[in-house]
């Protein structure tokens, strides 16, 4: 492409003559003849640099070509306009436009051969040019939305399923939209989030097939599932959060949640419900959304594992007023914020028919639901351990209601995890909650103490001056 340089003639008057000849002509089944007079003309105003007339000749060259529906000669054209040396960016910038608004018509009245030849013809004229990246990005997605749709409703002409949705991802996920700097926030963020949607489509697909071949390591689609991770990642959250975004933020989050639940990580989806949650039209909606988001948070922050963070956020949730209106999901994450044990059995009947009718532990669910259970063991433990210097491992069975192994392996999960210190006397069959403390840590703890005590007792005693000097004033 050439830069824009000084004109050196005018030839409006000789455009003004030509265009209508050439569309005269172009009436008559001339097409090839009139392309070529504009063609002679056009190289002599772009030599020229006279950006006004090469714009027009070359969209009347394109126009005449579309109005006689001889795609041929349109996409060639197109092709051959934008290859021109010296050509003016401007120039391929109009007609890549200008092309670009008569796609849905072709797709409607041509056929979709039509609409995909022109497509490539779009997408070839815009391959490697800055100043095009835009309009090849809003091109590419609506190819890739035709791939899914062949997906969505397969012929017996088309490609797998899956192999369409991997096609529609690949050509969108080729395009570094967040560097595009002629796109607009709003668009770029829009083309993040189909490219994350197409990925998780693709990752689930080859879940799938995993499955089906009966593998237990779900690897195929992993790859897909960290570019999702990455995709999330160049998505401005503090953007989302603007006014006029809220179906970007949901639709971002509703993202994230499927990728978190993927791995698992129930800490990042009650965080990303919780987002969901305080936007403004969800949480007016107390009764539908706004609810369902307050008790999935509930749900998830609940199975998270314990941490720091997590009893942060449970105990920060469990004093929403909001959640009083939740009279049974309050009092189940009441269970995890009282230092009480509680017996599996009993939780069972009073939570399990609630909780078996979600979406979050019901059919098909059943990791969910033994991965409850295994908080509800963890909590008393952590119980224990606070209340217990020592205790047999026969009596910390009966409180958990677990056996001697599954005891001893859940001990081990959270001394390493680092949530509890312990150490199982095994001939003994005796559980120590305690580390025996060094001398020296001894002799730290009291003189800790002697500190404490003697400011104590400084205070106090200046305390009683002060009161000694009152006295001795009101009685002068």
């Amino acid at each position: 492409m050439s830069e824009q340089k000084k004109q050196e003639r005018d030839f409006t008057p000789e455009v003004d003559v030509l265009i209508p000849e050439a569309t005269a002509l172009a009436k008559e089944g001339k097409l090839l003849e009139v392309i070529d007079k504009l063609l002679a003309l056009e190289k002599q105003t772009r030599n020229a640099s006279d950006q006004k007339s090469t714009i027009r000749l070359a969209t009347t060259i394109s126009d005449l070509a579309y109005e006689a529906r001889d795609y041929t000669q349109l996409n060639a054209n197109i092709s051959l306009l934008s290859k021109k040396h010296g050509q003016l960016k401007v120039v391929v910038q109009t007609l890549v436009e200008k092309t670009m608004g008569w796609l849905e018509e072709v797709k409607s009245r041509d056929g979709l051969d039509r609409w995909l030849e022109l497509i490539e013809t779009l997408r070839q004229v815009t391959e490697g040019k800055i100043f095009l990246e835009t309009p090849r990005a809003r091109v590419t997605l609506a190819l890739a939305h035709y791939h899914e749709s062949l997906a969505n409703q397969p012929t017996p002409n088309t490609p797998p399923p899956q192999k369409s949705l991997e096609t529609a991802s690949e050509l969108l996920n080729d395009l570094q939209v967040e560097t595009y700097s002629s796109m607009e926030r709003k668009e770029k963020t829009e083309f993040l989030l189909e490219q994350m949607r197409l990925l998780v489509l693709v990752a689930r697909g080859k879940d799938a097939e995993d499955r089906k071949e009966g593998k237990d390591d779900l690897s195929r689609g992993e790859a897909d599932w960290i570019k999702v991770r990455v995709g999330g990642r160049k998505v401005n959250e503090g953007f989302l959060k603007e006014k006029g975004n809220e179906e970007l933020k949901l639709k971002y989050y509703d993202l994230m949640i499927q990728y978190a639940l993927h791995g698992s990580e129930y800490l990042d989806v009650a965080k990303h419900y919780h987002k969901i949650w305080e936007t403004p039209t969800i949480k007016e909606d107390v009764t539908g959304k706004g609810r369902e988001a307050l008790e999935n948070v509930v749900y998830f922050i609940v199975l998270a594992p314990h941490n720091n963070e997590q009893s942060d956020m449970l105990h920060r949730i469990f004093q929403y007023p909001e959640l009083t209106k939740l009279e049974l999901h309050r009092n189940f994450m009441k269970c995890f914020t009282t230092q009480e044990l509680m017996r599996w059995p009993g939780i069972e009947g009073i939570y399990g028919a609630t909780l078996r009718n979600t979406k979050v532990f019901g059919a098909g669910e059943e990791k969910r639901w033994e991965d409850l259970h295994t908080r509800f063991i963890e909590h008393n433990v952590r119980v224990i351990a606070r209340y217990y210097t020592r205790i047999s491992m026969k009596r910390l069975t009966s409180l958990l209601d677990l056996s001697a192994q599954q005891t001893e392996e859940t001990l081990c999960r959270l001394v390493v995890s680092k949530t509890i210190w312990a150490r199982i006397d095994r001939p003994t069959g005796i559980v120590n909650f305690r580390d025996k403390k060094t001398a020296e840590d001894v002799m730290n703890n009291w003189s800790s103490d002697m500190q404490r005590l003697l400011g104590l007792v400084e205070k106090t005693w200046m305390g009683m001056n002060a009161a000694l000097a009152a006295q001795s004033r009101v009685k002068a």
